[in-house]
């Protein structure tokens, strides 16, 4: 496999308040993580800036009026009960859609097989038109839509298996037959969506997880539920919003996937994207809030993409 990795040198650049879990040292443990030697071969490029106004390509201009009205000089400001933006947040959310894109522009002209996108603030909350759950865009979403428009892609799934549910996500394709949208993810929890009867226009397939439930729970809803859906979708583009905060030491939820889990998931969606889309994989960042916990979940997603093999725990 060739695997692209996107790096986000002004991640730390977006800062929320103390004690906040989505905080810039989840970049720095993984800049940590990417300088270990079994990533040294690994094809590495820097998110680079594009214009906010990209993010109209899946957002209302109502989300980027909300943004740019409460960005404070200098400072946190709040703008709903657990998300924040600074003084640079605009900045830090130009270069995490600069790095998606060019992972896609990368995936798209055959120059690379797969990527992944190591970038903050998380996105799967942020809705159509308003910034929610630690997300003030959904990069996920604006990706699939620039993929339809700049490169004609006809069928594109997003896979999501964050330990909360992408109500985002949902929210802004849950009536585009040409969007597959399909979560895991631990129920009753934040957001309080993702139902198993939520399914859009037949092209939503939310699997909900038990608290407490394990990988072996995790395999069972992709096998029965999330992959045979994908696989009837055909996507000609597979993009994943990789959260690792079902990892068993996450302080956010309560499911005890291992990095094993994350291994394994991964593989399963590489299958497809093999069988369906010539390999088209971009993943990118979403949650993963214990430090450990991320840094091995990642080690474990990214070693997969990058050669099909599984992190040893």
């Amino acid at each position: 496999m060739s695997t692209v990795l996107i790096t986000q040198a002004n991640g730390g650049d977006h800062m929320s308040p103390p004690g906040h879990p989505e905080r810039g040292d989840r970049l720095v443990v993984l800049d940590e993580l990417f300088a270990k030697p079994r990533f040294a071969h690994l094809t590495k490029k820097t998110a680079q800036p594009v214009e906010l106004d990209v993010a109209l390509a899946a957002h209302s201009e109502a989300i980027l009026e909300a943004i740019r009205d409460k960005r404070p000089i200098e400072g946190i400001a709040r703008i709903e009960a657990d998300t924040f933006i600074s003084a640079k947040s605009l900045e830090v959310v130009a270069t995490g859609l600069g790095g998606a894109l060019e992972a896609l522009d990368m995936v798209m002209s055959g120059e690379v097989e797969n990527g992944f996108c190591a970038i903050r603030p998380p996105g799967h909350h942020a809705e159509r038109d308003w910034p929610m759950g630690f997300c003030l865009i959904n990069t996920i979403a604006v990706t699939a839509q620039i993929a339809r428009q700049k490169y004609g892609v006809e069928r594109v799934a997003i896979v999501d298996f964050d330990v909360h549910h992408g109500n985002g996500t949902e929210n802004i394709f849950r009536t585009d037959r040409d969007v597959f949208y399909g979560s895991t993810h631990q129920m009753p929890l934040y957001p309080g969506t993702g139902a198993a009867s939520e399914t859009g226009v037949g092209n939503i397939v939310n699997v909900p997880l038990a608290p407490h439930s394990d990988g072996e729970a995790m395999r069972e809803a992709f096998v029965e539920g999330i992959l045979p859906a994908l696989n009837e979708f055909s996507p000609d583009l597979l993009l994943v919003s990789a959260g690792f905060d079902a990892d068993f030491r996450d302080p956010m939820a309560h499911l005890n996937w291992t990095a094993r889990d994350f291994s394994w998931v991964t593989g399963k969606l590489m299958d497809v994207a093999e069988r369906q889309c010539n390999n088209r994989l971009v993943s990118m960042l979403e949650g993963g809030y214990d430090l450990n916990g991320l840094s091995a979940g990642v080690a474990a997603h990214l070693r997969m993409l990058m050669d099909g093999t599984s992190e040893n725990e």
